[in-house]
C-alpha cells in the first residue's frame, strides 16, 4: 500500500488530535517526524505510539531539511501558520495546516502562490464540512430542494470559554484576534460552503473586548486549548458581530464570543431559501423548513457530529495520494481571511469596508 509520508509540526493543543485521532489510525499515513518547540512533548507522543524510530525535531526547518517527506501537518500557533507551510511548499512538499489559514490577508496570500507556484496541495481544516448532517445539507441544496439560498446567519458564543488566557490565543500578534478568527472561521466557512461558496463583496462589524478582567470559570468544553498565563496578554475581542455581502445578493449575519451574559453557549447555523429554511444544529442534527400543499412542514434529521478532523486529514491523504477531487481550494482561505480581516477594520473604523 502506497503511504503518505508525513511529520506533524506543534504537537500540543490541535495537533495531538491530529496525530492520535487520525494519522495513527490511517494505515495510508507514515508518521516520520515530530517537532515541537517544547521536545518533550514529542519524546512522551512517540512513546505513546510506541515507535522510537520517529525522529524529533524542536525546529522545523531542519526537519523539512533532512527528513524525506511528502508532507507537513501544521499545527502550531496561528502566527507560524503561512511561514512554516510557504517554507514547506518551497521545499517541494504537499501541506496540511490547521485553521485558520493565516493571520492577515498578505500570509494567506503567500500560502496560495507558494502552492500555486510549486504545484502541491495546500489544504486548511475545515472539519465541519465533513458532518454527517453538513454533508446531507449540502446534497440537499445541491439537488435544488431548498431553492435560492439568499439570506443566513451563524454564530458561536460562549458564555464563559475564553482558551489560554494570557498565553497566544489571546495575543493579537500570535493569534490574529479572538473569538472572530478562533471560532468564526468555522461557522462562516460552512455558512459559505453550503451556500455554494459566493465570493464575499463587504462587511461590517463590530468589536468589544469586556471580560479581559474577569475570572469567572470557563463553562465550555471546547475552551480547554491553550496555556494560561498569568499576567499575561489580552489584547484582543471576547465578541464579535458582523454583516458580509456576496456578489449574487446573499448576505449572511455573523456572532461570535468567547465570554457574554447569555443563557448558555451555542452554535448553529440558519439558511433561508426559497424553497426551505435550514438550520445547522451544534449536536450534529439539521432541521429542514417547508411548505407542502399550503402546510408548513418541519422535519429534523437526526445526524452525530462524527470524525470531521480525521475526514479532513484522510480527504487530504486522498488527494495527494489518490488525485482525489479538492473540496478547499486556497482561494476560499484567502477569501476568509479577507472577510475576518475586514471586520476587524470595520469594527476600528465604523465603516463597511468593500472588499
Amino acid at each position: 500500500m502506497e503511504k503518505l509520508r508525513i511529520a506533524l509540526i506543534g504537537v500540543g493543543g490541535m495537533g495531538s488530535h491530529h496525530l492520535y485521532s487520525s494519522h495513527a489510525r490511517n494505515p495510508r499515513v507514515e508518521i516520520v517526524a515530530l517537532c515541537d518547540i517544547i521536545e518533550e512533548r514529542c519524546v512522551a507522543a512517540a512513546k505513546k505510539l510506541g515507535r522510537d524510530d520517529i525522529a524529533i525535531y524542536t525546529d522545523y526547518k531542519a526537519l523539512i531539511d533532512n527528513e524525506e517527506l511528502d508532507a507537513v501537518d501544521i499545527a502550531t500557533p496561528n502566527r507560524f501558520h503561512s511561514i512554516i507551510a510557504v517554507y514547506a511548499l518551497e521545499h517541494g512538499l504537499h501541506v496540511f495546516c490547521e485553521k485558520p489559514d493565516a493571520i492577515n490577508v498578505e500570509e494567506a496570500l503567500k500560502m496560495k502562490t507558494a502552492s500555486e507556484k510549486a504545484g502541491k496541495v495546500l489544504m486548511v481544516m475545515r472539519n465541519n464540512r465533513y458532518t454527517p448532517g453538513s454533508k446531507y445539507l449540502k446534497k440537499f441544496i445541491a439537488a435544488g430542494e431548498a431553492g435560492d439560498i439568499y439570506c443566513g446567519r451563524c454564530a458561536w458564543i460562549r458564555r464563559r470559554g475564553i482558551p489560554g488566557k494570557g498565553g497566544w490565543f489571546t495575543t493579537k500578534s500570535e493569534s490574529g484576534g479572538g473569538p472572530l478568527i478562533d471560532l468564526g472561521v468555522h461557522m462562516i466557512d460552512l455558512s459559505i460552503w453550503l451556500m455554494g461558496n459566493p465570493t464575499p463583496v463587504s462587511v461590517s462589524g463590530c468589536t468589544y473586548s469586556k471580560f479581559a478582567d474577569n475570572d469567572a470559570e470557563s463553562d465550555s468544553e471546547h475552551s480547554k486549548f491553550g496555556d494560561s498565563v498569568s499576567n499575561g496578554t489580552f489584547d484582543v475581542e471576547d465578541l464579535a458581530m458582523g454583516f458580509i455581502r456576496f456578489d449574487n445578493g446573499a448576505c449572511l449575519q455573523i456572532e461570535f464570543s468567547w465570554a457574554s451574559n447569555i443563557v448558555k453557549e451555542q452554535r448553529y447555523i440558519e439558511l433561508r431559501g426559497t424553497k426551505a429554511g435550514l438550520t445547522w444544529f451544534d449536536n450534529g442534527d439539521v432541521g429542514i423548513y417547508s411548505e407542502e400543499d399550503g402546510k408548513l412542514v418541519d422535519t429534523v434529521r437526526s445526524c452525530d457530529m462524527g470524525n470531521g478532523h480525521d475526514e479532513a486529514l484522510r480527504h487530504f491523504t486522498a488527494i495527494v495520494l489518490d488525485g482525489a477531487e479538492k473540496d478547499y481550494v486556497p482561494q476560499q482561505g484567502l477569501d476568509m481571511i479577507k472577510i475576518l480581516c475586514a471586520i476587524y477594520e470595520s469594527a476600528q473604523t465604523g465603516k463597511e469596508v468593500i472588499l
